[in-house]
């Protein structure tokens, strides 16, 4: 059956007003749908002012606190090595005995020149006076006087130089024998007995190292190191230093900073800064590489974040979300300082009140309306490690 004109249009029409009707039915649907959207939820950590202890890691190495290499002062050969090698040696023990027996022969012969000019200058002496008693009754000329004085100058100067090499040789005998100049550990010996030991010779014997305390040498920047003065100069304290093992593990006794270099390395900007440590056990041993820890001062105005709230910028900038006082999003750029535990030091960018996104961040953006709620204890814990 075919269809007319009028057909067609009358079909037509009943399409346009089923259309219509249905698109009337979906835009309240729509609408109710969107009006029932529920804002999201984040959680937030609100910022307060926390205690926090200012400290420093810097590298660094141990170093003797004292150190003496023993080398002879004479010449001669090598008798007897009096200490075992790897011991604690005292100030003043005998280390080394040289065979004395050319320096004890030197003593004898300068001892008995020593006597000889004495023996000259006692003769010098009585002809001097001798020749003044008879300067008088002109039976000596003033010549002769005058010669009999200058022979007893010369006597005594003589026996002055006689002394002079007594000494000398006395000297030369006792460093024969060898002693420990300081009290420490004692290394290995670099020679034998029947060794030609020559004085003031190159190469040490043996070297001693105090250990107890120790030193450790550190590096810090010029800048750090002017911030490190201004904040010890407002606490006027000693600067505590504690101590990181190159294993990871802590050194149980602490430290003292003791002094900085006086001069900047100008090829890297450098200033070595000297700690001493107790080393009782010997635990601390010459060469280590360790971490130090400065401890100088306290913070009780400083603001720490989460580091789980931080993220970076392509440029490496540090910034957080945060709702504001409308609950909406905004972003905020900061400056972070140093990591303490699981938070970043806050130096600028946030107040006190500020409310930090913490949980939640995967579903906001800056503008967004949204709904806090206080992170739990755990991700809101400010405790400093």
């Amino acid at each position: 059956m075919g269809f007319n004109s009028k057909t067609k249009a009358a079909w037509a029409a009943v399409m346009l007003a089923a259309a219509g009707l249905l698109t009337a039915c979906s835009e309240p649907q729509q609408a109710g749908a969107a009006q029932g959207a529920p804002t999201p939820e984040v959680e937030v950590v609100t910022l307060a002012h926390s205690e926090l202890a200012l400290t420093t890691e810097l590298p660094g190495r141990t170093t003797d606190y004292r150190q003496a290499e023993i080398r002879p002062q004479v010449s001669g050969i090598l008798l007897k090595r009096l200490f075992t090698e790897g011991q604690v040696v005292q100030a003043g023990q005998l280390l080394y005995q040289i065979d004395a027996a050319p320096y004890q022969a030197a003593l004898a012969q300068a001892k008995a020149n020593l006597a000889s000019s004495k023996a000259l200058a006692h003769n010098a002496k009585l002809k001097a006076e001798r020749f003044k008693g008879l300067l008088g009754s002109k039976a000596v000329s003033q010549q002769d006087y005058d010669d009999a004085s200058a022979a007893l100058m010369q006597a005594e100067a003589a026996v002055a130089s006689s002394e002079a090499a007594l000494q000398t040789a006395q000297i030369n005998l006792d460093y024969t024998a060898i002693h420990a100049p300081i009290s420490g550990q004692i290394g290995r010996s670099l020679v034998t007995e029947g060794a030609l030991l020559t004085a003031n010779q190159a190469q040490a014997l043996a070297v001693i190292r105090q250990l107890d305390p120790i030193y450790v040498d550190l590096t810090q920047s010029a800048t750090e190191l002017l911030q490190l003065k201004r904040q010890h100069n407002a606490d006027s304290t000693e600067v505590v230093v504690d101590l990181l093992l190159d294993d990871g593990s802590r050194y149980a006794q602490q430290g003292s900073l003791q002094f900085s270099e006086v001069n900047v390395d100008p090829s890297t900007g450098m200033v070595t800064l000297r700690a001493v440590f107790p080393n009782t056990q010997g635990e601390l041993l010459p060469g280590m590489f360790v971490r130090a820890r400065l401890q100088h001062g306290v913070d009780n105005q400083a603001l720490l974040v989460p580091q789980a709230a931080v993220s970076r910028t392509p440029k490496g900038d540090a910034t957080v979300l945060l709702v504001n006082s409308n609950n909406e999003v905004e972003q905020r750029q900061i400056v972070t300082g140093n990591s303490r535990g699981q938070h970043w030091q806050v130096l600028s960018g946030l107040a006190v009140g500020d409310k930090v996104i913490v949980a939640g961040l995967q579903k906001v953006r800056p503008g967004a309306q949204v709904r806090a709620v206080a992170a739990a204890p755990a991700a809101s814990q400010m405790a400093i490690e």
